[in-house]
């Protein structure tokens, strides 16, 4: 088993709080490493778990966690957890784990989980749905597509997670998060394959060669991995197939590392806006 097994991989680093006397790992540490990976590969393949499984009308379930051990991690060791769905049953899934220093691997482990009702905790048959999620996922398929296109045609779903970030999480009016701008925006969103938008974000045409990125939101069980950077790169490409030299945005400043990576720069003074510090920045196309 080898790191490049793995799509999904999570990194972490060695605590004092997780090794003994001799600065190793205690070993029931290694399960919490690779729970924590878990929720990476969920993340991956694009699904907020509490809703995806709402959605799928069931839950999942640890039947059997195993580990094996084959060397020691120690204190302030950078780790790598390698996450994949190796099989997946009528109703359990097969899931495996390689926990990495390096090139060298450390410990591998199993967990199967059972898909079952969540009122009973009787099995179910895995869905096709989420099925088709993993099977997609090992084998290098896209488990998102992102949309462009007009309020008519995106504003229920882009409505739904806006509200979910900015109203819902964030504490915003819901009076100054829709306006009229909505109209004449074009409009993004990233869906799942179980159809549920995850991402969304507008451009706006600021000026004549002048566009203007809003509204990007997340949802919060998919961040940190790559759908925003997807959406914001969707917009950007459709800022400049229409002619956009320039793209300019009003960032929270919170978000504001997020966009740098993305080649904006910093334009004026941090300022307040619905209660939340924002930062003006662009970039050239």
């Amino acid at each position: 088993m080898q790191r490049s097994d793995f799509r999904c991989v999570h990194r972490l680093r060695v605590r004092w709080a997780e090794v003994d006397m001799q600065k190793i790992v205690f070993n029931a540490h290694y399960l919490m490493y690779i729970d924590t990976a878990m929720s990476d590969y969920w993340r991956a393949v694009a699904l907020p778990y509490e809703a995806s499984m709402q959605a799928l009308g069931g839950d999942l379930y640890v039947k059997k966690a195993t580990v094996e051990y084959h060397a020691s991690a120690r204190l302030d060791d950078t780790l790598d957890v390698g996450m994949r769905c190796a099989r997946v049953g009528k109703s359990s899934i097969l899931f495996q784990a390689g926990i990495f220093a390096g090139h060298k691997l450390l410990v591998t482990g199993e967990l199967v989980y059972v898909f079952a009702d969540p009122a009973t905790q009787t099995s179910r048959p895995v869905p096709a749905a989420l099925r088709a999620v993993f099977d997609g996922f090992e084998s290098g398929a896209d488990v998102t597509e992102t949309v462009t296109g007009d309020w008519i045609t995106l504003g229920r779903d882009a409505t739904r997670l806006r509200t979910a970030v900015f109203v819902q999480e964030q504490g915003i009016a819901p009076e100054l998060e829709v306006d009229a701008l909505d109209a004449t925006a074009l409009h993004a969103v990233t869906f799942n394959r179980l159809g549920a938008p995850i991402a969304t974000g507008r451009l706006l045409q600021e000026s004549p060669g002048v566009g203007r990125i809003g509204r990007m939101a997340v949802d919060r069980g998919v961040r940190g991995t790559q759908w925003g950077r997807q959406l914001l790169q969707a917009l950007t490409d459709a800022a400049r197939a229409r002619g956009d030299r320039e793209l300019r945005l009003h960032a929270q400043c919170s978000a504001e590392g997020f966009y740098r990576r993305a080649g904006f720069a910093v334009v004026g003074e941090p300022y307040e806006e619905a209660g939340i510090a924002h930062i003006a920045m662009a970039r050239s196309l």
